[in-house]
């Protein structure tokens, strides 16, 4: 099946990238992704010719802070040589030739490099910047904050249940207004309705005793400003869900699933049904039901910002349902039609209509009006969130978590003083502001660059936390679940990798931890970019450097940490065990 939008060209499914690295909910938004990569990169040779096994460039930021060079130690190691033998093999297969590799690859006791590739150059991380956003929401924020939204009125209800003013919800980033079932385990789960965060609200305002607002139904999103889109996305992401603008109001993920199947018979159009529908939006369905075994040819068109999504082209007869997850562009509004629409149903009476309420740069302090608390809705615990982000790689939540931390501990209410506080915490535990330069806080930006060395400094200052063990349980596990689910199963490294996954066209990343078969305790980041058209390639490229990292790499003996202070250190996992979900 084929889909584009009106600014994009179609998309041959062989050239899809994995849906879920999309940031996705569902099984079909990623599959029609359209990426650009406006970076000029350097070939493979320059990787290639880069230090062999335990040579880092020079006296970096990561040696600085605990990351070491011993290449004197480190280069009469068999185990390294023939890991070091496995990776130039990989770097110069097919697919893996033309590309600019980075690699660092470090033990977790130690501290001791064991293989470093321009390890201290720039590459584009994808999603591997969510480990820098999760890292620092859980350091700063901690793994028990919630989020409160609530209902809100400056009026009093009368004795009739007439609420005089507006009714106000007010958002303060909540990325789980939705039906996820949680806690979160492996698989995203769903119970009721799509908008089962805002009738659990409107059922509340009705139990109050509220039976008619006098006023409008109003959203609040000016937890923070309103910048929908983070600088280096594209036209393209705002169309699908895993590009859906930002809002501090996020309601089923700030999308729209619309499910289509065949019509009744070959030449009617194709049935749909759409989830969460607040009214405000319109559907034109030029499609047609084709004969039983013909090709599916689905296109989608819609401007940007626009209200009205076209539907063209065919499914045949036998074909299973198709599910589109089109992005929201204006979540606070759509919040507020949907939660006007929900208090109509439950026979609640409003007088005006649905509005948003953004947050105005350059507003004047203004007195505060005495608001009351009719309903609210607590978020899972912070932990929750980010295992669902990082197992799934979320991006609204990523964009989220980086905002309400900045707005939490420091007021931050625009993007770019968000990213000035996430700076200020990466210079805190010891990265270089020259090794990490972020624009957002997802890796959806195509202008984000950081160096192997900085993520690996921060896969070694979350496992000294107190909450590293649990964070290193959110991380996809190879072979078992989330964006690992399908790689590197049957192989060594299925439940001994646990690892961030980045994905977008011409960009592979994988950076985290790993078990050796011989006891190590690793910590690692690959990146690959400027990958060619053929994604699979560099994927599996990745993946064979992962895996040798588990066959070939062992503990040296003369480095290992001592007894006392492996015990201050969170125990490092073991092989990890799948887990069912609930």
């Amino acid at each position: 099946m084929k889909i584009s939008t009106r600014r994009a060209p179609l998309i041959p499914h062989s050239q899809n990238l994995e849906n879920r690295e999309a940031g996705s909910l569902g099984v079909t938004a990623g599959t029609w992704r359209k990426y650009l990569l406006p970076v000029c990169l350097i070939p493979v040779w320059a990787a290639t010719m880069g230090p062999r096994a335990g040579v880092a460039q020079g006296r970096t930021p990561a040696e600085q802070a605990g990351v070491r060079s011993t290449a004197k130690s480190t280069e009469a190691r068999g185990d390294i040589a023939r890991f070091a033998d496995r990776v130039q093999a990989a770097l110069a297969s097919a697919g893996g030739d033309k590309a600019y590799w980075g690699l660092l690859v470090s033990d977790a006791d130690s501290g001791e490099v064991l293989y470093s590739v321009n390890a201290g150059r720039y590459f584009v991380p994808a999603s591997n910047t969510k480990l820098f956003t999760t890292v620092m929401a859980l350091a700063t924020l901690g793994p028990d904050f919630r989020i409160r939204t609530t209902v809100e009125s400056a009026g009093e209800r009368d004795s009739l249940g007439c609420l005089t003013g507006d009714l106000v919800l007010v958002g303060r980033g909540d990325a789980n207004l939705s039906n996820l079932v949680f806690p979160f385990v492996d698989r995203i789960e769903r119970s009721g309705p799509a908008e089962k965060a805002l009738a659990d609200l409107a059922d509340q305002v009705v139990a109050a005793g509220v039976k008619e607002i006098s006023g409008d139904v109003v959203a609040d999103d000016s937890y923070f400003l309103p910048e929908r889109y983070p600088p280096g996305w594209t036209i393209d992401d705002a169309v699908w869900s895993y590009g859906a603008a930002v809002s501090a109001l996020a309601i089923h993920d700030n999308f729209i699933s619309v499910d289509l199947r065949p019509g009744s018979s070959i030449g009617a159009p194709l049935a749909y049904s759409a989830a969460p529908w607040p009214g405000v939006y319109a559907i034109r369905n030029d499609t047609l039901t084709t004969a039983a075994g013909t090709e599916p040819k689905l296109r989608l068109e819609r401007d940007t910002d626009s209200q009205s999504f076209h539907l063209t082209g065919t499914l045949p007869l036998d074909a299973p349902a198709r599910q589109l997850q089109l992005a929201v562009s204006q979540p606070a509004e759509n919040a507020a039609a949907i939660l006007m629409q929900l208090l109509q149903a439950r026979g609640v009476r409003v007088d005006g209509h649905s509005r948003a309420r953004h947050g105005d740069r350059g507003a004047q302090p203004q007195t505060a009006t005495t608001m009351h608390v009719i309903a609210e809705h607590i978020s899972p615990p912070l932990l929750q969130d980010v295992r669902l982000t990082n197992k799934m790689s979320l991006n609204l939540h990523a964009e989220l978590l980086l905002r309400v931390a900045a707005k939490e501990k420091a007021g931050a209410t625009t993007l770019d003083d968000a990213l000035g506080f996430a700076t200020q915490f990466r210079q805190g535990i010891g990265i270089s502001p020259d090794d990490v330069q972020l624009t957002d806080g997802s890796g959806l930006s195509r202008g984000d660059l950081v160096t192997p060395q900085s993520v690996v400094q921060l896969l070694a200052y979350a496992l000294r936390q107190p909450w590293g063990s649990d964070f290193l349980a959110t991380l996809p596990v190879a072979g078992q679940d989330g964006t690992l689910e399908n790689r590197m199963r049957g192989t060594a490294a299925a439940g001994q990798v646990r690892a961030k996954t980045g994905l977008v066209e011409h960009v592979n990343s994988l950076s985290g931890y790993a078990t050796s078969r011989r006891g190590a305790h690793l910590l690692f980041s690959i990146f690959g970019n400027n990958t060619g058209t053929h994604g699979r390639d560099a994927l599996n490229v990745v993946d064979a450097i992962s895996v040798a990292i588990v066959e070939e790499l062992a503990p040296h003996p003369k480095t290992r940490v001592a007894p006392s202070a492996a015990d201050r250190r969170p125990a490092f996992p073991k092989q990890a065990q799948r887990q069912n979900s609930r």
